[in-house]
């Protein structure tokens, strides 16, 4: 059986299509939420499903010792950022693989600060004609680990970032749970 821990810092709702998708799998399982956000809406989902949470201060966080001391205490095997818009120290990078979900097709459009409407507010400036979603391996860098796949979607002239933004995060609902999947599979 594979342990995830999904963290997020705001609403959740790519959490929540994880939690959906892997509610009845027969060897994975949403272990639990963890956000650097106290009141994040994510949280609120997790209470929903039953599934624990834990909120972890920002220096926590950058420390790392505590984060990691969890999750070993939960034989978590797969740490997965779902909107998580923290950098993941060191000690968790070298312990543990994370997958992060990114709003568009790296390298253009990464790096701190480049998350959610920023990043297709970016797309519609550029007048990109595509867009879509990256799914990477964590390192110590923003938006820089191993890519493992990568969806595209157009996008039209009359488009709005919103409108960017719906078509994106139906990418992300559709491909981020196989993608999850493909790659705990793959290191069995």
């Amino acid at each position: 059986m594979y342990r995830i821990s999904i963290f997020a810092s705001g609403s959740g709702t790519n959490a929540e299509n994880l939690i959906r998708h892997f509610m009845h799998h027969s060897d994975i399982v949403v272990d639990s939420i963890v956000s650097n956000v106290e009141g994040a809406f994510v949280l609120k989902r997790a209470k929903k499903f039953d599934i624990e949470s834990f909120v972890f201060s920002r220096h926590e966080f950058r420390e790392g010792k505590k984060v990691l001391k969890l999750m070993e205490e939960r034989n978590v095997d797969l740490i997965v950022l779902a909107g998580f818009l923290q950098l993941i120290p060191e000690v968790l990078v070298r312990r543990l693989p994370l997958i992060n979900i990114h709003p568009a097709l790296l390298p253009k459009y990464g790096g701190k600060g480049m998350y959610g409407m920023c990043v297709h507010e970016a797309v519609k400036e550029s007048r990109d004609k595509e867009t879509g979603i990256t799914i990477h391996l964590i390192d110590e860098k923003y938006d820089e680990g191993e890519i493992l796949f990568q969806k595209t979607c157009p996008v039209l002239d009359e488009d709005s970032p919103e409108d960017i933004a719906n078509k994106v995060h139906q990418l992300e609902y559709e491909f981020f749970p196989q993608v999850i999947e493909n790659y705990l599979r793959r290191h069995d």
